[in-house]
């Protein structure tokens, strides 16, 4: 949904290693996986023996994330992990991998555990797209393997990202290497992301920013509300 009222040309986020500059207009809100198959108990991330609690506390921060880029006119991408009924774009040792309750394509208390079309796979209600969002479904824990992902932002011309979904260390930081090697410059925020382990949270959060922003960016919601902004015909 684009905004009527004029947006600064750029921002520049007080983030770690150092300060982040985006350009509003090239400049897009990846949103990873924030289904309830991951967040709501009776999901996949239930049948895993998480508790899933950690990432509802997330949920928020990144409708506050959304908010701020929709009132931008930001281009906002959503991804879901999720697969074909008849799970021909689940290899067999994903679906076999681990011991959970259920597996990959089993019922489960939301429908089929994270097929397209089912209650499960959706989007919890606070984080549901808007109808101009773009959707990515993935079979993948890269939002860009299998998809369309690269397309859409190359056509909007689209040069960096901000980041924010679950779980920080599985789907989040492989869609940002991804994105790292395509050329994007890639800021998490940090309390808009979580993990069911906090210490795989960390690590994942110091990995990224490592030897001068190795993969990215990080900075909590804070520092993004408080970004300074700047335009184009400044000296």
């Amino acid at each position: 949904m684009m905004s009527s009222i004029p947006y600064p040309d750029f921002y520049e986020v007080a983030a770690e290693p150092y300060g982040f500059v985006f350009p509003t207009g090239q400049t897009a809100i990846i949103m990873i996986d924030m289904q309830r198959d991951f967040i709501l108990p009776g999901g996949f991330g239930a049948s895993l023996g998480n508790d899933v609690s950690r990432l509802a506390t997330t949920v928020p921060v990144a409708r506050q994330l959304l908010d701020w880029g929709r009132a931008r006119g930001m281009l906002v991408v959503h991804t879901k992990e999720a697969h074909a009924g008849d799970l021909s774009d689940c290899p067999l040792s994903k679906r076999k991998r681990g011991n959970p309750i259920v597996r990959i394509g089993d019922p489960s208390p939301m429908g089929r555990i994270l097929i397209e079309g089912e209650e499960g796979s959706d989007f919890v209600d606070e984080l549901a797209p808007l109808p101009s969002e773009v959707v990515i479904v993935k079979p993948g824990k890269g939002a860009f393997h299998a998809t369309d992902l690269g397309d859409v932002l190359s056509k909007a011309n689209i040069t960096h990202l901000l980041f924010g979904g679950v779980t920080t260390e599985v789907c989040v930081q492989t869609t940002m290497r991804e994105a790292n090697d395509r050329g994007f410059e890639c800021l998490l925020i940090e309390d808009a992301t979580d993990s069911y382990f906090p210490e795989f949270k960390q690590a994942t959060i110091n990995m990224i920013r490592a030897q001068g922003g190795i993969v990215g960016w990080t900075a909590p919601l804070s520092a993004l509300l408080l970004a300074i902004p700047g335009y184009a015909h400044e000296n």
